[in-house]
């Protein structure tokens, strides 16, 4: 988190004086510094914390002329409040989203078309194709669409305009079930609870306990 947190740091005082900037006006250290400065944003976001920006350009700035105001004592205290800060936004999001994906699960499994697994994978038939279906330790070929409760595409091998070729037993458990449901040629939505996916750690833009719907169509199994 400390590296994190200088690293932003830096990026957002670099930045200071070209946000206004259209993106074909920038230069290359200010696209960079800007790409920083997002990425962890981001993050910061998901984990629900905020950093007091002006505080936080103040202390490199002094730091950077030798008058850091804190010593090593103070430093290690101040980050201590990083951590806690970060452990109370990671369990109030978890709760969140974890009772957010059981209301919806509770809901969506009443729908027409919706079957659920003993694991508690959900999934919903779009198209049936009528080729082989893939083992657990096969290959498979797929497009997909991954999005959030809220309909945020998180991920999509469809806007790529590529697919994703990857071993079954690679990838989340609720992926690893579901797509030997299917034969080539099919078609599914998964509805997939976070125990089956992320669980409580999440994944970049996934927030910790987040139930995610995926549209996957299987391709090719144990494609060349």
């Amino acid at each position: 988190m400390r590296n994190l947190l200088l690293i932003f740091a830096c990026a957002s005082l670099i930045f200071a004086g070209t946000a206004t900037k259209a993106q074909t006006e920038m230069t290359k250290q200010e696209k960079a510094s800007y790409a920083l400065g997002a990425n962890y944003g981001e993050q910061f976001r998901n984990l629900g914390i905020t950093v007091d920006m002006d505080m936080l350009v103040k202390g490199i700035k002094e730091a950077m002329a030798g008058e850091n105001q804190f010593n090593q004592e103070q430093m290690q205290e101040a980050f201590s409040y990083v951590d806690e800060m970060v452990k109370e936004a990671q369990n109030r999001i978890l709760t969140e989203e974890k009772e957010a994906g059981a209301k919806f699960l509770a809901e969506n499994k009443k729908n027409p078309g919706v079957k659920e697994t003993s694991s508690g994978l959900q999934y919903k038939v779009v198209k049936e194709g009528n080729g082989k279906k893939p083992a657990a330790t096969d290959r498979v070929k797929v497009h997909y669409t991954g999005t959030l409760l809220d309909g945020t595409v998180f991920d999509s091998s469809v806007q790529r305009g590529e697919p994703a070729v990857f071993p079954l037993n690679g990838v989340i458990s609720g992926w690893t079930e579901g797509l030997q449901l299917m034969t080539e040629g099919s078609k599914y939505i998964f509805y997939i609870p976070s125990n089956l996916a992320y669980g409580d750690r999440g994944a970049q833009t996934i927030k910790p306990g987040a139930t995610l719907i995926f549209e996957v169509e299987l391709l090719e199994v144990n494609p060349q």
